[in-house]
């Protein structure tokens, strides 16, 4: 009775924006998490790819309390320590030189089209402000990431968007040679497109599209928000490729469940930024960076939990490849890491709901697609239990 007035409430009362499952989860621990009806759940979803370290993870519980007992906001008028550290942590691992922090992935993208725009024009001196950006992608919903996401059916009912992008195919480097014009200042792309249905590109991509960059005076931007944090088996995404991009955003697995967006950046880029030329008053703030720095370090220190990644992705693509061959059913499987799809030739939210009443939480995006995204830290065996519950959910059809 309970979580029925719970739902009845959130129906009332939250603005119909979302296709909610009707669960009220009120707890987690590591893979698990528990509804208001006390079911227990394996989560494949983890928070679409923000718990990397799992529900609750004891270190950044730990920082949270700390750092709530010490300071939790000041405003961006003022230095703080965890933003200080964090920053300096990203940028000791990473190809950057500074950045700059925020409350989202689609705010780190806004800060991203913002930079690319400013150093066409303050850094180059050019009327340099288009970005290419790459249809199936998905880059936030603020108006400036959703006219960045080359989705039609996303920008309905919001036009007239923000002028100066151009839509290419993914994974089609021609396309991206025609494009370019001398109003071209970046290139912005997902290393794999995750809400477009577990997109991977072919080997050479990225860095095919670095050398464009290089030789027309462009900006690789890389959207790393839902591939970055581990979720492939490597830190980010781009070292797949052995790339360096000039900017990245980050989000989701950054702050393991508190909101934060980090855009960095290499110097030549991030000098566009000046004081005045963009800002955000709860960006940094100390509460989220301790949270972040302790999911960092985790990340960083731990011997087992990236290596791990890779093998485990092998697993389970090969436990669905198995299916695949079962049933005619699935056209593809496909992912890196544990960021993984498998599509089906019918919708999928029968089966996401089949799962739920199986006790696992998993995802369904671009309606036939079967999404993966378990934390880091899930094993074999709770892989193999999803595998066997989808082949008796399968078998069934």
């Amino acid at each position: 009775m309970i979580t029925n007035d719970m739902l009845a409430d959130s129906q009332k009362y939250i603005m119909n924006t979302y296709a909610r499952q009707p669960l009220v989860l009120i707890k987690g621990r590591g893979t698990r998490v528990f509804d208001s009806d006390g079911r227990e759940y394996i989560d494949f979803v983890s928070g679409v790819a923000v718990n990397n370290l799992g529900h609750c993870h004891p270190r950044v519980v730990v920082a949270l309390q700390k750092q709530a007992q010490r300071l939790m906001h000041v405003s961006n008028h003022y230095q703080n320590e965890p933003q200080i550290n964090l920053a300096k942590a990203l940028v000791t691992h990473s190809f950057a030189d500074k950045a700059f922090f925020c409350n989202s992935g689609t705010e780190a993208i806004e800060a991203a089209i913002k930079l690319a725009r400013r150093y066409g024009r303050e850094i180059l001196k050019e009327d340099r402000y288009e970005i290419i950006t790459m249809r199936g992608s998905f880059h936030g919903r603020t108006l400036g990431a959703l006219t960045a996401t080359a989705q039609e059916r996303l920008h309905k009912g919001f036009e007239p968007l923000l002028p100066g992008f151009q839509y290419v195919p993914y994974n089609d480097i021609a396309a991206v040679e025609a494009a370019v014009n001398d109003h071209s200042c970046a290139i912005l792309v997902e290393p794999i497109q995750g809400e477009g249905g577990v997109i991977v590109p072919s080997a050479g991509y990225l860095r095919a599209l670095r050398e464009i960059c290089d030789r027309n005076k462009l900006l690789l931007l890389l959207d790393e928000i839902q591939t970055g944090m581990g979720r492939t088996g490597k830190l980010f995404a781009f070292e797949h490729d052995g790339i360096v991009p000039d900017v990245a955003a980050l989000a989701k697995g950054l702050g393991a469940g508190m909101p934060i967006g980090a855009l960095i950046a290499n110097e030549k880029t991030a000098q566009a930024f000046t004081p005045g030329s963009h800002g955000s008053t709860f960006g940094g703030n100390p509460l989220a960076c301790a949270a972040a720095l302790a999911s960092f370090e985790t990340l960083i220190e731990d011997d087992i939990i990236i290596p791990a990644v890779e093998q485990l992705g092998r697993h389970f693509l090969g436990g669905l490849a198995n299916l695949k061959k079962k049933y005619s059913f699935v056209r593809d499987v496909r992912g890196k890491g544990l960021l993984i799809g498998m599509e089906l030739d019918f919708p999928g939210k029968d089966v996401v709901t089949a799962c739920i009443k199986e006790g696992f939480l998993i995802n369904c995006t671009m309606e036939t697609v079967l999404r993966f995204m378990p934390p880091l830290i899930i094993t074999e065996q709770e892989i193999d239990q999803l595998l066997v519950t989808l082949d008796g959910i399968f078998a069934k059809r």
